[in-house]
């Protein structure tokens, strides 16, 4: 299951950060979404449970100024991520404690979206002459987000 199809995610690379990908690598890009996604989720489940909600509301996921700033480059590249795919991989995770509010849900596509501009955009920092990501850059670029988020 991927959150974007194949000509879809080359173009949005292109967009994004002048990134050659293939359909190769939409596979370690949705794994790379998915997990971010799920462990955002995570943080934000304890968060509703420590202010005794049963459901995880927007504001509780950790949302930081660069993922905020990404997101709105993602919206300025007039880019889709589909929510039902995201919906169905999620489901392939762990059950959270707490549901998502509908409003949180809704949102996955714009979080998805950040994030991927972020990573794209992580590519050309830590690789600036690279134009077709390898599995060792993925590796390093993932490794980054494994840290920070």
């Amino acid at each position: 299951m991927t959150v974007m199809g194949v000509s879809r995610f080359e173009r949005f690379f292109r967009a994004a950060a002048s990134l050659d990908v293939d359909k190769n690598d939409l596979k370690r890009y949705s794994d790379f979404v998915d997990g971010k996604l799920y462990d955002l989720l995570l943080v934000a489940q304890a968060a509703a449970k420590a202010n005794d909600r049963d459901i995880v509301e927007l504001w509780d996921l950790p949302i930081t100024k660069g993922l905020q700033e990404s997101i709105h480059r993602f919206r300025q590249l007039d880019e889709e991520v589909e929510l039902k795919p995201i919906l169905e991989q999620l489901a392939t995770h762990p059950l959270l404690d707490r549901a998502p509010s509908e409003e949180t849900e809704a949102r996955y596509p714009e979080i998805i979206g950040g994030l991927s501009v972020a990573l794209a955009e992580t590519f050309k920092i830590m690789y600036p002459d690279v134009k077709n990501p390898q599995t060792k850059h993925w590796e390093g670029a993932t490794a980054i987000f494994d840290l920070l988020l």
